[in-house]
């Protein structure tokens, strides 16, 4: 699916289209990093980038690699993790992610022969890995193209004040599942258009 065919769709909702007009987003990358990524996410959960940045070159530092297996990071125990800026739940959540993605044998599926859905249901049985994690990796590591992530704050924010949301809570996701319906099979073009005029605007 392209951009081109992307914009064209997403135009239809009058709103959108002002916004894609005025926004630049970048195409949509396909590395299949999953366990990485996944790692990588639960480093930068909640904490400054520049924090995260210094916690994660120590972690590969201690793994003595970037490209680092599930068995690389099952070598140590939480207090290890811990001994290079992970906090106590962190270092539980990245061991519970390598010890699946190897009893699991997770290293060598073809995620792109998978659905989101059946992605989405396999990834949150990890504990510490919950559904906004998992959409982020949908859409920035294998490019999924119908993505929407309800539940990311800056999505919420934008919607609010682009289409006038007073709603709050469950009733705001609701709200801009909703708008999004329109936006299928879009959905993650129409979330980096709400992301970019987020960043160009604040």
């Amino acid at each position: 699916m392209s951009i081109k065919a992307a914009k064209a769709h997403l135009s239809k909702d009058k709103i959108l289209k002002g916004v894609i007009q005025t926004t630049e987003i970048l195409k949509l990358p396909n590395s299949g990093h999953v366990f990485n990524e996944l790692v990588k996410a639960i480093v930068y959960q909640q904490i400054s980038y520049k924090a995260a940045d210094s916690i994660y070159a120590r972690f590969v530092d201690l793994l003595k690699t970037e490209d680092y297996l599930p068995k690389y990071i099952l070598k140590f125990k939480p207090d290890d993790l811990r001994a290079v800026g992970f906090s106590r739940q962190k270092a539980q959540y990245v061991l519970n992610i390598a010890e699946f993605f190897e009893a699991e044998n997770l290293m060598s599926v073809d995620w792109n022969a998978m659905s989101d859905e059946d992605i989405l249901g396999l990834l949150t049985q990890i504990k510490g890995v919950g559904e906004w994690t998992v959409q982020m990796i949908l859409i920035f590591e294998l490019g999924r193209p119908d993505v929407l992530p309800v539940k990311d704050l800056a999505i919420q924010l934008v919607a609010k004040e682009l289409y006038q949301l007073k709603s709050e809570k469950t009733k705001l996701l609701r709200e801009i599942e909703a708008i999004g319906e329109a936006w299928r099979p879009f959905r993650t073009y129409a979330s980096l258009y709400l992301w970019a005029w987020r960043r160009d605007n604040y």
